[in-house]
């Protein structure tokens, strides 16, 4: 959802409204869209009335909603009214909770960190106890979910909820009484200092709150010396394109065009810096890949298109469309595409759904066996309609932003058995378990004593392996073996330890210095080929 935050605009009845809008799209009339509401109520009342089975009206409908948008563009979407609160939650920067981040380990909840200054703090919640209930519901045990425990923890703001936990020190089962809050969700994941002179900051989705955390991320990382910044759009999926252009307008002087939309229906509207930004001259660098989509693709766009930095990583996802949010009388809501937006130099960067939803979903896989992901970005250029950046370098639209310096995927350390490993619940378990063991000694005082102090990495591989079979046990001790797995796995281990200590900022400050997209940038920004590159020497 791009251009605008949500319309809260309640249309009347559920259906019509769709119909008619659709209708709008497609070059109908009001007559023909309302000749085409009561012939679909005609055919779903024989269906009712004569159908073999007995089927509900609503599922009639909604298979007819499905129906409509699959003619459209694969971003339309109805999003269901049980799903729309998480869905905005995501957005909004906040929502109403206990303020804990948990993970379960042998099927039990163990909370990693209890927000400061939150619900849970106040209660007297600590790092490193189980929940065992929350009110009457037990949620503790085999095929407990993450998604039940963030339903069972979320509630009206000012709502009381009893939660019951096992204090690891001890043994012994606490009963708090907890009244929910706000509690923030942040889309500035990390901010630290790389080295001296260079920032990083890493940004997962663009909401409500984006633009007042980088600002405030950014204030700090130049207050520790920061003249350069690498900036972390990775699997960046998107979201409001205010949050995206507010960040653009940091960096670009001079009344300078970040964006702007037009469609149909929509009139032509501009987005330029208009603020004196707090980091007009520093060096730049910006990290995407074939997760990097919609305001990531707006904020790179905008700034490779007037050479204000380097592009690093891989093409982008390639999306190109604005949608706005219609709330529905049925609680529900429909996010509609409206405009489709286009970076200075004038590249819509959408990618071609001619072939249907499927097709455009399944983009990922075609990358990879084109070998695109892997090394050969010479396929990247989908559309070669040129386009020419304030330097006259050239750049091409049609399929995303393409880098100016390429990463490829890591197939030997990024594959999917080292991934499986990494990301295992037996993993996850052995970390955790030293995590517990040794909480109660005395602590890190920062991350750079951690980094340099620890030296546990052995004892969590032993407790790893030691939760496997023994067919399985001797496989990964063979693929761990390999020294490039081996640095890897080790690096991963201290840095998800270093989550439980210092939070993100200690997962990144660990992983990134093995990170190969990060290590080119700072390579590059310290050279003079920064110049050559934005300058097109």
């Amino acid at each position: 959802m791009d251009a605008h935050r949500r319309g809260r605009w309640i249309v009347w009845p559920f259906l019509l409204p769709m119909v008619l809008m659709v209708g709008m799209i497609l070059g109908f009339n009001l007559r023909d869209s309302l000749r085409n509401k009561r012939k679909l109520d005609e055919v779903i009342d024989l269906i009712k009335d004569k159908y073999v089975d007995t089927i509900s009206n609503n599922v009639l409908y909604k298979d007819a909603f499905s129906g409509i948008l699959r003619s459209l563009d694969p971003h339309t979407v109805y999003i269901p009214a049980d799903e729309l609160q998480e869905v905005n939650d995501d957005l909004d920067g906040g929502f109403s909770g206990i303020g804990v981040e948990f993970a379960i380990v042998r099927d039990t909840i163990g909370v990693t960190n209890v927000i400061e200054n939150g619900p849970s703090a106040h209660a007297g919640v600590e790092i490193g106890d189980q929940l065992i209930k929350v009110g009457d519901s037990l949620v503790a045990g085999i095929n407990i979910t993450a998604d039940r425990i963030i339903h069972l923890l979320k509630g009206k703001q000012r709502s009381d909820v009893y939660v019951t936990v096992k204090r690891q020190s001890n043994g012994i089962l606490k009963k708090f009484p907890i009244t929910r809050d706000i509690i923030p969700t942040y889309s500035v994941e990390a901010s630290i200092m790389l080295d001296k002179e260079t920032g990083f900051i890493k940004i997962n989705r663009f909401s409500a709150t984006t633009i007042d955390e980088f600002n405030a991320a950014l204030k700090r990382l130049i207050a520790q010396g920061a003249k350069q910044l690498i900036l972390d759009l990775r699997d960046n999926p998107g979201g409001y394109l205010d949050a995206a252009t507010a960040i653009a307008d940091n960096f670009l002087d001079d009344n300078k065009l970040i964006v702007y939309t037009k469609g149909l229906h929509t009139q032509k509207t501009e987005y330029r810096a208009s603020q004196k930004g707090t980091f007009e001259n520093g060096r730049l660098a910006i990290l995407i890949d074939e997760g990097s989509a919609s305001a990531s693709e707006i904020l790179a766009g905008a700034i490779q298109d007037w050479d204000r930095g380097i592009i690093i990583g891989r093409r982008s996802f390639g999306k190109g469309l604005v949608q706005k949010q219609y709330d529905l009388q049925d609680g529900g809501a429909l996010r509609l595409t409206v405009a489709k937006y286009y970076t200075p130099s004038g590249r819509c960067i959408q990618r071609s759904f001619a072939k249907g939803r499927d097709a455009y979903m399944e983009d990922y896989e075609k990358r990879f066996e084109s070998g695109e992901l892997t090394g050969n970005d010479s396929v990247a250029t989908v559309d070669t309609t040129p386009f020419y950046t304030s330097n006259h370098r050239v750049v091409f639209g049609g399929g995303g932003i393409k880098p100016d310096i390429y990463i490829p995927y890591d197939t030997t350390r990024m594959s999917s058995g080292m991934l499986s490993i990494i990301y295992s619940k037996e993993l996850k378990a052995a970390i955790w378990d030293y995590f517990i063991r040794n909480k109660a000694a005395p602590k890190y005082k920062s991350i750079d004593e951690f980094n340099t102090s620890f030296n546990g990495q052995g004892l969590i591989k032993a407790g790893y392996l030691s939760m496997l079979e023994p067919e399985v046990r001797n496989h990964i001790a063979y693929q761990l073996s390999k020294p490039s797995c081996d640095n890897y796995f080790r690096v991963q281990v201290k840095a998800q330890l270093a989550r439980f200590l210092f939070r993100d900022n200690g997962y990144y400050a660990i992983s990134l210095k093995d990170d190969e997209a990060v290590n080119k940038a700072l390579a590059v920004l310290g050279s003079a080929a920064y110049l050559k590159l934005i300058n097109g020497k």
